[in-house]
């Protein structure tokens, strides 16, 4: 029964900011699969879904996004999943606005987000979904990129890169991670 926890920070303040692409991925997904979310047994919210006879929980951590590792860890070990088979989605600077990346594992990539997870559940070995959202900024200024809203041009590209990522997350419940790697990278 597959996870896909998509990252974000918790709060209005951070409600449409690049760095809450994963939240905005989830948002979609549930829409698309008809799942309410609620809150879990954890720092993270949760909804339950189906796709093609499989069962899938959506998981939103509450946790700041340096902190997602609690959350998780906390996931993962209530519903008893193998990390190989959770997809966290999250946003990635070196990738350009539209483009989107899966991957089955592999380094954090300076994204504090999944370093911690890394550091939490003690493996790199769980499936990614990153979505681009550039890095046209100045020198110093990474933080207020990410924590800035796409701009208006940005936003058709992110709707349909968000509709692209919900194809390729079920595609990963249906086919695993290398058939969707090989039709969706």
């Amino acid at each position: 029964m597959p996870l896909i926890i998509g990252l974000g920070n918790p709060g209005s303040k951070y409600a449409g900011t690049r760095h809450n692409i994963g939240f905005e991925f989830i948002d979609k997904l549930a829409t698309s699969l008809s799942v309410r979310m609620g809150p879990g047994k954890g720092p993270f919210h949760v909804g339950k879904g189906n796709h093609a006879g499989h069962s899938i929980y959506l998981v939103k951590p509450t946790t700041y996004m340096n902190n997602s590792g609690d959350a998780v860890r906390q996931a993962v070990n209530w519903y008893k999943e193998d990390v190989g088979n959770c997809l966290v989605c999250y946003d990635d600077l070196d990738l350009d606005v539209g483009t989107i990346r899966l991957r089955p594992g592999g380094s954090a990539g300076g994204h504090n987000g999944i370093k911690d997870i890394i550091n939490k559940l003690g493996t790199n070995s769980f499936p990614r979904l990153r979505i681009g959202i550039g890095n046209d900024f100045p020198r110093g200024q990474q933080v207020q990129h990410v924590l800035s809203p796409f701009s208006d041009d940005e936003h058709t590209t992110i709707e349909s890169t968000l509709d692209n990522a919900v194809d390729a997350a079920l595609c990963f419940v249906r086919e695993g991670i290398d058939q969707a790697m090989n039709k969706f990278n």
